[in-house]
C-alpha cells in the first residue's frame, strides 16, 4: 500500500505575515501599533479620570444639597478634590463676594447668607447675571477639560480601518506586480505577499473596535458628567436668587 505524503504548509501567523510584508506596510503597522498604544493610554486614564469625578461629583452634590444656603460649603472651605463642580462653585461664590463687597460689606462677612444684615443681601438682577456669566464660563471650561484627549480617539476610531486598508490595498498591488515581473502565476507566489498586505486591515480593525468601544463609554460618562454640572448651576443660581433679595436698580 502506496501512502501519499501530502504537503505541509506552514500555518500563517501574525508574525510570519508582518515579515513578509513590504516596507510600506510594515511602517503601517509599526503605526497602527503606536496608536493602539496612544489610544489604550487615553482610554484607561479617562476612564480614570471620570470615575473619580462622578464619585466626588455625587458626593459634592449630596452635601451642596444639604444645605440650606448655597454659599455654606465655601464658608466652611469644604473642597472636594476631582470634581469639576467645586472650580465652578469657587469661582461663583468669588464672584457673589465681589458684587456683595462693592455695596459696603465687609470682607469678614461675605457670604454669611441668613447671617448677613438684611440691608447687605441686596442683588440687582445684573448682579445675578454676572455671578451666572462666571458660573456658565467655568462649566464650559471643565467640559473642555473633560473633552481633553477625545479627539485624539475620535481619529483613532476613523483613521485605523482605512490606514489598515490602505497597507492591504499597496501590499496586494505590489504582490500581483511582482508576480507579473516574475512570469509566475501560482498562487503560492503571490499568497505570502497577500497576507503580509491583509495584515495591516487586521491591525486596523483590532485598533479601531477597541477604541470606538471605549470613546462610546467615555462620551457617555461625560455626557452624564456634564448634565450634572448643568443642573448645578442653576441650582446654585436659584438658591442666590432665594438667600438673597433681588431687585432691579
Amino acid at each position: 500500500m502506496v501512502e501519499i505524503l501530502q504537503p505541509v504548509l506552514p500555518v500563517a501567523d501574525m508574525a510570519s505575515a508582518f515579515w513578509q510584508s513590504t516596507l510600506p506596510g510594515k511602517v503601517i503597522v509599526l503605526l497602527l501599533f503606536l496608536g493602539s498604544a496612544s489610544a489604550w493610554t487615553i482610554m484607561v486614564t479617562k476612564g480614570m479620570q471620570l470615575r473619580a469625578a462622578g464619585r466626588s461629583t455625587e458626593q459634592f452634590l449630596t452635601a451642596f444639597r444639604a444645605e440650606r444656603d448655597p454659599t455654606v460649603l465655601f464658608t466652611r472651605r469644604e473642597e472636594m478634590a476631582g470634581t469639576p463642580l467645586q472650580t465652578m462653585y469657587r469661582e461663583g461664590c468669588k464672584a457673589l463676594g465681589a458684587e456683595l463687597q462693592v455695596q459696603g460689606v465687609d470682607p469678614d462677612d461675605l457670604l454669611m447668607g441668613h447671617l448677613t444684615s438684611e440691608s447687605h443681601r441686596h442683588l440687582s438682577l445684573n448682579q445675578l447675571e454676572t455671578v451666572r456669566s462666571v458660573v456658565d464660563r467655568n462649566l464650559a471650561d471643565e467640559v473642555l477639560l473633560l473633552e481633553d484627549q477625545m479627539g485624539l480617539l475620535a481619529t483613532a476610531v476613523s483613521a485605523a480601518p482605512f490606514l489598515g486598508l490602505l497597507g492591504t490595498v499597496w501590499g496586494v498591488m505590489d504582490a500581483f506586480a511582482g508576480m507579473a515581473l516574475a512570469g509566475n502565476a501560482a498562487l503560492s507566489a503571490v499568497a505570502p505577499g497577500i497576507s503580509g498586505a491583509l495584515l495591516t486591515t487586521i491591525i486596523g480593525l483590532i485598533v479601531a473596535l477597541p477604541s470606538m468601544i471605549g470613546y462610546n463609554l467615555l462620551s457617555a460618562e461625560i455626557r452624564r458628567i456634564s448634565v450634572q454640572m448643568d443642573n448645578f448651576a442653576q441650582e446654585f443660581i436659584s438658591g442666590i436668587q432665594n438667600s438673597y433679595v433681588i431687585e432691579a436698580k
